[in-house]
């Protein structure tokens, strides 16, 4: 048995943990350089409470950005050379505060400040670069989610949207972790319920395809399982609370599940539902977690037969809190059709769309999809997938 693992240096996770952010900050520098969402964390108050929070530390907060998408090339580099002419950079940590597309802002920007040298992040991107790699360590990192869904507090990339050609990249380099991942499960209680539903959903699709990817291992299994535990559950729940009570302890869970969803694809990568969904946010501007949602029945599809009879079982004993009992011949039926049926019910509890069409895509966009689909992520999937696989499948639930 062999496997590492990697994950950041510390993790602070339960509600109200947002309190020891100054003593976290002491750990790593003396300056924050504060990345947060457009808009949701300063209407809701988070920006101002964060300010007043590091500041009654004698810590000083310069806000250098603001997140309103998946960040682009542009972003980036506008950000790094704003950073870097102001000579903000001694003593600095990085405090990125919000959804996936803001922590990845934050970590391709804590990288880039030390390491572009007047490149653009382009330059150091999979598949498009010239190859340019990460040599300095970047600026200490402290990722703080605002949802519970990419775990990206726990990975070692950045997706960055890149124009032509029309894809999505990644920055990728294991000293990208954060230093430092603190997870306040209240901060998600300002999450609408569309966002909570695709947000959760992203990170239910990352358990399970990280638990069937050809990389998986025996730790990284062990997350996606007990992650599966505690996020189907609570998912519902998360979304459409029935009282407070319930509410606040399927909003823990979920950020739970998230987070080790974030840790388990960091070491073992993930399969068809991300790989295509990649494709999808590049071409037709579906946001990550509705594509993921999206593809997700489609994706234990395709891997049914691939997938070994005694992981849809574990899958099937996860999600149900219990060990199923099937004859031999048809475990393998009985189990992932159970798996499926799961997911299914998720989906009609909360409202998500069932078809590619529902997220506006257009028939004549699939080609390009599925030309898009092939890369790092597809390449864990159990059953080898081409391209005229990808497409039958695209148009099959158009």
């Amino acid at each position: 048995m062999h496997y590492s693992l990697l994950m950041p240096r510390e993790v602070v996770f339960g509600c109200g943990e947002i309190q020891r952010l100054p003593q976290l900050v002491a750990k790593l520098g003396q300056r924050v350089l504060l990345i947060t969402g457009a808009h949701s964390a300063e209407r809701s108050g988070l920006v101002a409470a964060l300010h007043e929070l590091l500041s009654s530390e004698n810590i000083d907060v310069q806000h250098v950005g603001r997140s309103s998408r998946e960040p682009t090339i542009t972003d980036v580099d506008e950000l790094v050379a704003g950073i870097v002419a102001g000579g903000t950079t001694d003593s600095a940590v990085v405090v990125a505060v919000g959804g996936g597309a803001t922590l990845d802002l934050g970590k391709a920007v804590a990288a880039m400040v030390t390491n572009a040298r007047g490149r653009s992040v382009r330059d150091f991107l999979e598949g498009v670069g010239t190859g340019a790699v990460i040599e300095q360590d970047p600026l200490p990192l402290i990722a703080i989610p605002t949802t519970a869904g990419t775990g990206t507090e726990a990975t070692k990339n950045a997706v960055i949207s890149v124009d032509d050609p029309q894809c999505k990249k990644s920055l990728r380099d294991e000293r990208m972790i954060p230093n430092i991942a603190l997870i306040d499960p209240e901060l998600t209680l300002t999450c609408s319920p569309k966002v909570t539903a695709a947000a959760g959903m992203d990170a239910i699709t990352q358990l399970i395809e990280s638990f069937i990817s050809r990389r998986a291992n025996r730790f990284t299994r062990a997350l996606c399982l007990e992650g599966l535990l505690t996020a189907i559950p609570s998912y519902v729940s998360a979304v459409l609370p029935p009282d407070e009570s319930t509410h606040w302890k399927a909003r823990e869970g979920m950020s739970h599940a998230a987070f080790l969803s974030g840790v388990a694809l960091a070491n073992s990568g993930l399969g068809f539902a991300h790989g295509v969904a990649a494709a999808l946010g590049a071409t037709c501007d579906v946001p990550h977690g509705l594509a993921c949602s999206t593809l997700l029945i489609a994706a234990l599809n395709v891997n049914k037969e691939a997938v070994p009879v005694d992981d849809w079982l574990l899958l099937d004993k996860a999600m149900w809190g219990n060990a199923s009992t099937y004859g031999e011949d048809a475990a393998r039926e009985h189990a992932w059709a159970s798996v499926v049926d799961t997911i299914a019910e998720c989906h009609s509890a909360v409202g998500l769309p069932k078809r590619l069409r529902d997220i506006g895509v257009e028939q004549s966009q699939l080609a390009d999809i599925a030309a898009g689909s092939m890369g790092n992520s597809m390449s864990g999937n159990p059953r080898a997938m081409s391209v005229p696989d990808v497409l039958k499948v695209l148009e099959e639930i158009w």
